[in-house]
């Protein structure tokens, strides 16, 4: 997967449908970035260029008057997203996972999360070994 480099205007956008519960139309979009970097006209241009990155997509119809509007929702989460951009990187490979998952572990004070890190590992370990023996 290739590495998705955002505008500021998209970023914008974006960090509003991760942090909206529900999905929104573009006449939202507008009216809920009153700091927006971008014309309000432009509006169009930056759904569609984040529907062709695949980073949104038309959830719903909605009612706005006497039409109907499209209403959006990010596809990913924005936790995903920025692990996919990590993973994307034109360096990273399966030999970067033991430092980043280094790096992550500092950041780690419970207990229960490595306890549920090391069931992850063990049921990815047992997938990985039926794989191996099956060929």
């Amino acid at each position: 997967m290739k590495q998705i480099t955002l505008t500021k205007s998209e970023r914008e956008i974006m960090d509003l449908l991760w942090n909206t519960d529900r999905p929104l139309t573009a006449t939202e979009i507008v009216n809920l970035t009153p700091e927006r970097t971008w014309k309000k006209s432009y509006i169009h241009l930056l759904i569609n260029s984040l529907i062709d990155k695949n980073l949104i997509k038309s959830d719903t119809l909605v009612r706005t008057g006497r039409n109907f509007g499209r209403a959006f929702v990010a596809i990913d989460t924005q936790e995903e997203f920025e692990i996919r951009q990590i993973t994307s990187a034109r360096n990273f490979s399966q030999d970067s996972v033991p430092a980043l998952v280094s790096v992550l572990l500092e950041s780690v004070s419970s207990p229960a999360v490595l306890d549920r890190l090391i069931g992850i590992l063990q049921e990815k370990k047992e997938l990985l070994e039926a794989q191996s023996g099956q060929k």
